[in-house]
This record gives structure tokens, sequence and C-alpha cells, in this order.
């Protein structure tokens, strides 16, 4: 089962360095997308009432993309194990982004070298925030910010639970996917302090993200050679609201040696100054190097995940023969 778990992993990311993320209308995440937008209502009066339908929704509706995935994956491998492995490759394809990424980010950087209209118009795809009045500068930091930040949900948050489930069970590790994805979007869609039925789902993708945004921080650092990054970031990685997205954003500031700032919210490592075009590009490579050795460290997860769970076994075995 490793050597498939293998197989599949690679499958999925020479899917997306060869065709990068489908179009919207086609992408099984948009159409969950759906769903969500239909839950997004006034079930209530009340922001009490809001919230615990919230809570509701965020523990059911990942389980709606996770149990359809598991399902297709099930069944395709009913037919032939083959087949079963190139669904479960076609669900880590669509529950990470990298090529897509880093090709916008790339996209945002170079346009504010001499056409900043046209950085406004596609850093849209990137980020929430209004660019209306933002300098090349601060769109090169919003550009590398977000790049930083989808390092983490975009690809370590699928890629590690798949990586790990794989070698034992691919409907497993499929579905443990397509549930993380499904929480992440929850978040992004409703997520907000101006609606309490998104509550829940904020702070079930705060605890979700806890660990892939520390690792993707720290594969920043190892890619970009320079692990006291990670160190210093830790002076800003709680400046941005949210309890996850400061760590990569800061690394990768610190690794830069540049400010990374959202006018008005925060700036990491405000020492500094804000990313010239250079840094930019420089930004986008340390990202794909993140996330090349964010796939390495899955890689020796997958392997090394059946001899951790048998070792597991064997202590729980040994310890219920002692209690008993």
């Amino acid at each position: 089962m490793t050597l498939t778990a293998l197989a599949v992993i690679g499958l999925a990311f020479s899917l997306d360095l060869l065709l990068g993320e489908p179009p919207t209308s086609l992408h099984p995440v948009a159409w969950f997308g759906r769903l969500v937008d239909a839950l997004d209502r006034e079930w209530s009066e009340s922001d009490r009432g809001q919230r615990l339908v919230g809570v509701a929704i965020a523990a059911l509706a990942p389980l709606v993309p996770a149990a359809v995935v598991g399902g297709v994956v099930v069944s395709a491998a009913a037919l032939h194990p083959m087949t079963g492995g190139i669904a479960a490759a076609l669900v880590l394809f669509l529950t990470t982004s990298l090529r897509s990424l880093l090709e916008l980010t790339a996209d945002v950087v170079g346009a504010t070298d001499g056409d900043v209209e046209r950085a406004r118009e596609e850093v849209v795809g990137l980020v929430g925030r209004d660019t209306s009045t933002l300098s090349a500068g601060e769109l090169r930091s919003a550009a590398v910010e977000s790049a930083a930040e989808n390092l983490a949900d975009g690809l370590v948050a699928t890629l590690f639970p798949f990586a790990v489930l794989a070698p034992v069970s691919l409907p497993a590790a499929a579905a443990a996917a397509a549930w993380v994805k499904g929480v992440n979007t929850l978040d992004s869609m409703l997520g907000y302090p101006s609606k309490p039925v998104g509550t829940a789902s904020a702070r079930l993708d705060d605890a979700v993200m806890y660990l892939p945004a520390r690792v993707a921080a720290a594969a920043i650092a190892v890619g970009a050679a320079a692990p006291l990054a990670l160190v210093r970031a830790r002076s800003w990685a709680r400046v941005p609201p949210s309890p996850n997205s400061g760590w990569p954003m800061a690394t990768l500031a610190c690794a830069l040696a540049v400010r990374l700032e959202k006018p008005d919210v925060y700036a990491l490592n405000p020492d500094a100054d804000l990313p010239t075009l250079a840094e930019g590009e420089r930004a986008v490579s340390l990202v794909g190097r993140g996330a090349a050795v964010s796939v390495l460290v899955a890689v020796a997860l997958a392997v090394a995940a059946p001899a951790i769970g048998a070792a597991l076994a064997s202590l729980a075995r040994t310890t219920l023969e002692v209690a008993g």
C-alpha cells in the first residue's frame, strides 16, 4: 500500500503541474461552495440562534464532500485497484493548488512593474481586500502574503492527512482531504465577524489549520535555507487577526527581510521595506521551494505511516495487557 500511496501522490502533483486548476464551473470545491452559499441565510432572528445553527453547519456540512469522495473512491476501487488509485489521485489534485497559485502570484508581482492597474485587477484572485489605492509595493506584499498563507491551506492542510492515511486506506485518505477542504471553504465563505452563522466554522478552521500553518512556515524557512527566520517570525506571527495565517506570512517576511503589510490591520517585520520587484519574484520562488519541502515531508510520512501505526497498535495491545 505504501508504494500505491506514493504513486497516487505523484500522479496528483503531476496533474497539478500539467493542468493547474480546473475551471471554476467544473471544480467540485465550487460545487460545495454553492451548498455553503445556500446555507448562508437568516435561520434565526437572534445571533445566538444563528450561532447554534452554525454549529450544526460546521459539524455536518464538511461531511458531505467527505462522504461523496469516500464513496467514489470505494466504488472506483471495486472496479479495479488502479481505478481506485486514479480516483484518489484526482481527489488530491482537486483539493490542493500549487501551480495556479504560483502563476497568479508571479503575474501580479510582474504586473507591478509598469502596469499597476492590471496588478490591482489580478490580485483580487488572491486577496479580498480593497486594492484600489494600493501602491506597487503593497500589491506585491498582498500577493506574496496570500501565496504564503495558501501554502498552508491550499497544500499542506489536505496533503498531510492524505499522506498519513493513504497507505492504510485510499478512501479514508481522500475523504479526509475533502473534509479539510470543506472546512476551509466554510471558513472562507462564512467565517466573518459579521456572520454569526459562521462563528463555529471559523473556530473549526482555526483548529484544523493550527499544525498546517506552522508546518508551512517551517517549510518556507527550510526552502529559504534560513531556519532562524522561523524563530524571528514568532515576534509577528500573532499580529494578524487569524491565529494561524501569520506564521507562514511572517516567516516569509523574515526570510526575505521585507515588510509584509495589510494597511490598518497588520505589519510583519515592520522595520523593513515593502518588497521590491526582485524580492517579490524571490518570494514566489521561496513559496515554491517551501511546497517542494512540504511534498517531501508528506512522502516521508507516507513511508513511515505503516511502521508508526504498527508501533502504536503494539503499544496499545501492551497497555491493555498490562491493565488487564
